[in-house]
């Protein structure tokens, strides 16, 4: 198959949503129509037993929460779709935004009962400065929730973007009798099922068919005919053009644990998502039919299996082919790099790839090298842009509390730092370790893998801290200066940058005006 062939077969997105929304059930449920897996798990369940494919840390199946993105790939009706499940939880929203550089488009869930949330607007936010296309979900249409034509408004106006709807709930909660596939013209029956793939889809294109009348009831049926009359006067046609630029959102209604509605969006998705596109960097666009690869670093995880103390780097693939065992130029290094063991994920579970092509997703087995933003070629100098660490909104100080695990802990912090669960940010007076986040929950997590990963104990002693600001200068020698006079309140990131830690508002204006030469930044990537 040519590259042109392999491109043209590949769709990566990710899915984005507000926690509790569904959004890792829904990731499950594609899994189980891709054939991927055969009996789905669930996030929070009594009744099943199997654990979800993508929530696979301790802490996650704890907690019922995903504090770190998932990578899945397989196969659909001969399109090979590169799946990110990202946390939902705010805490963990830099890791989201970092995986949203990776991915061609999204799919968004929103709850129908609660509809649009302060997450889902942040995340918007995100695909909103891409103009990342977007497939809205509204979930959990087996319980009773807000009216289809509230929620489509509330998207609009919350969102900042158009919808169209390409499915129609008949009724909902106890009365709900499935969905009308404006796309496809299909009937789509509900029967409950949170295991098994059912299919039981009816075409009827005409809705005056009193057939339908048959399947669900003539005041349902009537109910369904003037609210598809209704959509199609008040919403313009679905253009596949305007959905690609990000100015349109197609929605679709549904109840992911039951596995319904799912299938309509899938083959739609199929249809329409974007291919694998042209992509930025510091000197020029990068197209993916290039002959030459290219791609970059968006994420990294430690011991993804705890027998192994391995690392893993994920490599989106930009252009050209990726190829195990070949050399390639480390743009940030000194010295090529080749990978023998190169993976593809289904969530935890890997298995050996010898290529991937644009889109793709793969694993890097690393022993330090690479950092997340990193770009790899097949010789260019060039750099993907868009990859930046904010600066946290807490601070708190490391504090050993086992003097004997020392070493441990200095490994723990510096591979989780290196992951992005968090900043690491050393004082040049004292070498205090302070860790920066932008949510209370990662020092849990942070907390509890030192603990079960490295065997290393911790406290965290909060810090009266206002922002991390990166600092530079284009005169050498008034940076020294700041730095010097300045001395108890600068610090080095993990990758040896200075930053100024400033304890308010006022001060950091302040220290602003009286050194005009130094310019402070609050992303590492200035």
């Amino acid at each position: 198959m040519s590259l042109i062939q392999e491109i043209h077969k590949r769709k990566t997105f990710g899915i984005i949503a507000h926690p509790d929304a569904g959004k890792t059930t829904l990731t499950e449920k594609m899994l189980l129509f891709g054939g991927a897996i055969k009996t789905a798990g669930a996030v929070k369940s009594n009744k099943i037993d199997t654990a979800t494919k993508s929530d696979w840390m301790e802490i996650e199946k704890q907690r019922g929460i995903s504090v770190a993105t998932s990578v899945m790939g397989f196969e659909y009706k001969g399109m090979k779709i590169n799946l990110l499940d990202t946390p939902g939880h705010q805490d963990f929203a830099e890791d989201t935004y970092r995986t949203l550089t990776a991915v061609d488009s999204v799919i968004m869930v929103i709850d129908c009962v609660k509809g649009v949330e302060i997450q889902t607007e942040k995340l918007m936010e995100v695909c909103r400065m891409r103009n990342t296309p977007v497939i809205c979900f509204i979930n959990k249409l087996d319980r009773e929730g807000r009216d289809p034509y509230e929620l489509l408004d509330e998207v609009e106006n919350k969102l900042n973007i158009s919808v169209r709807p390409l499915s129609w709930p008949i009724s909902m909660g106890k009365s709900f009798k499935g969905v009308y596939n404006l796309y496809d013209k299909q009937l789509n029956l509900f029967s409950p099922s949170q295991r098994k793939v059912s299919d039981d889809r009816i075409t009827i294109e005409d809705l005056s068919d009193p057939r339908l009348d048959n399947y669900i009831g003539t005041t349902l049926s009537n109910q369904l005919r003037d609210d598809v009359e209704l959509i199609e006067g008040v919403y313009p046609e679905f253009e596949v053009s305007e959905y690609l630029q990000g100015k349109v959102a197609p929605v679709f209604f549904g109840s992911a644990v039951n596995n319904f509605g799912i299938q309509e969006m899938l083959d739609t998705f199929i249809k329409i998502a974007p291919t694998p596109k042209t992509r930025s960097t510091d000197q020029r666009e990068v197209n993916p039919e290039e002959s030459q690869f290219s791609g970059f670093i968006f994420k990294i995880h430690a011991n993804m299996d705890p027998k192994h103390r391995n690392r893993i780097a994920f490599l989106r693939v930009c252009s050209g082919k990726f190829e195990r065992n070949k050399p390639y130029n480390h743009v940030r290094g000194t010295k090529a790099l080749r990978f023998s063991n190169v993976t593809s994920f289904m969530a935890q579970d890997k298995e050996i790839v010898d290529e991937a092509f644009p889109g793709d997703i793969v694993g890097l087995y690393d022993t330090g090298n690479l950092k997340i933003g990193d770009t790899l070629t097949e010789g260019e100098n060039l750099h993907f842009k868009g990859i930046p660490s904010f600066s946290p909104e807490i601070f708190r100080e490391v504090v050993n509390k086992d003097a004997m695990k020392t070493k441990q802990l200095e490994k723990g912090l510096q591979q989780l730092m290196e992951e992005g669960v968090a900043q690491l940010f050393t004082f040049e007076i004292g070498s205090r370790k302070v860790v920066g986040t932008v949510g209370q929950l990662q020092f849990e997590v942070i907390q509890f893998r030192l603990k079960n990963e490295y065997n290393a104990t911790v406290d965290f002693v909060p810090m009266n801290l206002y922002k991390a600001c990166w600092i530079y200068s284009k005169d050498r020698k008034k940076l020294d200066e700041f730095i010097r006079s300045k001395q108890r309140h600068i610090a080095k990131d993990k990758d040896g940058k200075w930053v100024f830690m400033a304890e308010s508002k006022a001060w950091l204006q302040m220290v602003q005006d009286n050194f005009p030469d130094i310019s402070f930044h609050f992303t590492s990537e200035y």
